[in-house]
């Protein structure tokens, strides 16, 4: 069980949530762009261009950024 909580704490495997009006990205590289249409963040194997409208960052931390807006297309590129 201690395994578990510490495997699952310690993640570093890239994941994306998406649910309405939001975009939660951990494990991310870095931001390649962001404007209040698009935001494109780098992971390990490519990018998540994010489009929309009024999109702005809620929370960005070293791990984790939560896109917030109105979300129209989350696109992978890798």
């Amino acid at each position: 069980m201690l395994d578990e909580l510490r495997s699952y704490i310690l993640e570093d495997k890239f994941k994306i949530t998406i649910l309405i009006d939001k975009v939660d990205i951990v494990n991310y590289s870095e931001i390649d762009h962001f404007d209040d249409r698009e935001i494109i963040v780098r992971y390990s194997k490519g990018v998540v261009i994010i489009k929309g409208e009024n999109l702005s960052i809620a929370k960005l931390l070293n791990e984790e950024i939560l896109i917030i807006g109105k979300i129209k297309k989350v696109e992978f590129d890798v």
